[in-house]
């Protein structure tokens, strides 16, 4: 039998095809099918390189007697988390109202309505204590449904209504230095000092508090704090977290970290990379390219959202075996598949960081691919009003919107290339993307029509918040010159969550980074030179500062006609290089002995 997932965008919803469950995409016909029939929704989220959803689909979402029981009691929903990031976040969040123990694969049991009454994650098949049976859940879910429908209902509606008091913030006051201190002081407070990192198993890279740790005021006015963040990443770097050909995997399941959970995303390596280059171990940073350009780059240059745990080894499904040997040693095996899902807001993230790496190595191919990856965005992941959307696999885009943070993401990243590459066009688009998300993206369609409220914790989880990415966005288009006003965006963005990101630091890593770089002046150094490849530009990408460009006098002049007035009056004398703090420059200097490469 094959289901309605076979022709379905996702890789991971195109694994569940044959199974005997009769799933329906998230959509609208589900929703009217449960309420035709009267049954509640089984939601099930998860995503292509999850072990234990791919544990999960073999033991019980293949076996035909456990899909007789779903058919039969629910209409059943497969969701991918990577492609409907605000279906994930509603039901996350309402799953909490239920389990401690959230994770994937997410297992919801939601009124016709979509309102969870239940939830949980894995299930076996068969009970294994204190874990019941996943047949047992869905006898006694569905018997409760039956026999205790109003209890069932009233709990799912004070769940939602919960949640959606909860989306309301309280603005507070932007955080002072002071404030920012004694965040940084208190997530050092938590570091592991025998093996690095922070907190016990399973560990995490938690790269946004990692940026946060590495950013210069925290450098500077907590240096203890700074070094706790450097520690954590040469311990990672270090460890079997990173693998031979030089990416990082999703987390160790030991304190030292040992025994890593095998998948490898996009998003952490991007963000990783960055690091590398904060921590200045150029090493390690160009073994993450090495791993971003050979492993997850997809044809037509986007990079695709993560590589999988999971390969075939000697017949059967192997979860690390292909990471185990060496090297040279894989060569005669099939590696682990790659979601192909070209995600917009995560090759954002991948875009920047390699113009950054492209600029601070002296390596323009990174600059390059970084700018294949932004054409392969704007090109393939458009509806057919010209909207970005999510996702795209094979040119082919994905029908689920793009989120306000995919819009952010992306425009930063096209901020970083515009700076790198000197090609004023990434800037202006990344202006025109930032507008679309500070001027509101709705949520997900048929959670707005159901009533049901998106995630409100803004809280960082494997990238930025939804919050603090449109927030750096703005940061760093106002850094660039594109106007006071979105200086200003940022500090509304971040005096919204100012009280829960003192309150909780560790969970806001990239929110605080933001605040760090409200409460100084930017470093802005721009090279004009006829030779972007010269000595004096050179110097200037040495240069540690806020925002880095090298621009030909002509592109210094297309920046400042589209309205980035870093680059007004630059266009003139050629062979400049000019230090500007928060928008003051100093004399400009035309020898790279003259430029100054610490802050």
């Amino acid at each position: 039998m094959t289901n309605r997932l076979a022709d379905t965008l996702s890789p991971y919803l195109r694994a569940h095809a044959e199974n005997p469950v009769d799933w329906y995409p998230w959509g609208p016909e589900a929703f009217a099918e449960a309420q035709r029939r009267d049954v509640p929704l089984l939601i099930s989220i998860g995503y292509s390189t999850c072990h234990w959803c791919h544990v999960m689909a073999r033991e019980s979402f293949s076996d035909p007697a456990i899909a007789a029981l779903i058919d039969e009691g629910f209409v059943a929903i497969k969701v991918d988390r990577e492609e409907h990031p605000d279906v994930d976040g509603a039901y996350m969040a309402a799953a909490s109202a239920f389990t401690q123990n959230l994770g994937w694969p997410l297992t919801v049991f939601a009124t016709p309505r979509g309102r969870t009454f239940y939830a949980g994650t894995y299930w076996p098949p068969e009970a294994r204590p204190p874990m019941p049976a996943f047949r047992d859940v869905l006898a006694a879910v569905r018997e409760a449904w039956t026999l205790r429908r109003a209890q069932a209902e009233e709990s799912a509606d004070a769940v939602a209504d919960a949640l959606a008091r909860a989306a309301q913030s309280v603005p507070a006051d932007l955080p002072d230095t002071a404030d920012l201190a004694t965040a940084a002081t208190a997530i050092a407070g938590r570091e592991d000092r025998i093996h690095g990192g922070f907190g016990g198993a399973p560990k995490f890279p938690v790269a946004t508090v990692l940026g946060f740790l590495l950013s210069p005021l925290v450098r500077r006015d907590v240096p203890d704090a700074s070094a706790a963040g450097v520690r954590a990443f040469n311990a990672m770097a270090a460890s079997a977290l990173r693998d031979e050909d030089g990416g990082f995997f999703r987390y160790a399941t030991q304190s030292d970290w040992t025994v890593p959970h095998y998948e490898r995303m996009l998003t952490d390596n991007a963000q990783l990379l960055d690091i590398a280059l904060e921590v200045g171990d150029d090493a390690v940073a160009r073994g993450v390219v090495d791993f971003l350009i050979a492993t997850l780059r997809r044809p037509g240059g986007g990079f695709g959202a993560a590589q999988d745990s999971e390969s075939w080894i000697d017949g059967r499904r192997d979860e690390g075996g292909y990471y185990l040997r060496a090297a040279t040693a894989r060569a005669g095996l099939q590696p682990p598949e790659v979601d192909g899902k070209i995600i917009t807001g995560w090759n954002g993230l991948a875009i920047g960081a390699l113009a950054r790496a492209g600029t601070r190595l002296g390596d323009p191919s990174l600059v390059s691919a970084a700018a294949e990856a932004a054409e392969a965005v704007l090109r393939q992941n458009r509806d057919q009003d010209g909207r970005l959307v999510r996702a795209s696999l094979d040119g082919v885009a994905s029908t689920a919107s793009a989120t306000a943070s995919d819009l952010a993401l992306l425009a930063d990243g096209l901020f970083a290339l515009a700076a790198a590459s000197g090609d004023a066009s990434w800037a202006v688009t990344g202006r025109a993307v930032l507008d679309e998300s500070l001027s509101g993206v709705g949520g997900d369609p048929l959670l707005s029509e159901q009533g049901i409220a998106t995630a409100p914790d803004q809280t960082d989880g494997d990238l930025p918040s939804d919050a603090a990415s449109v927030a750096m966005a703005a940061l760093s288009a106002w850094r660039l010159g594109a106007g006071e006003h979105y200086r200003d965006s940022a500090v509304v963005i971040v005096r919204s969550l100012s009280k829960s990101a003192r309150e909780q630091p560790f969970a806001h890593g990239s929110l605080l980074r933001v605040a760090a770089a409200l409460n100084e002046a930017p470093r802005q150094v721009v090279a004009v030179t006829a030779a972007r490849d010269g000595d004096l530009a050179a110097a200037a990408r040495a240069a540690d500062a806020d925002v880095i460009a090298v621009v030909t006098p002509t592109q210094a002049a297309e920046f400042a006609d589209a309205g980035f007035e870093l680059f007004d009056a630059r266009a003139d004398v050629a062979e400049r290089v000019y230090d500007c703090r928060g928008f003051v420059c100093r004399l400009p200097v035309s020898e790279p002995a003259e430029v100054i490469a610490a802050r």
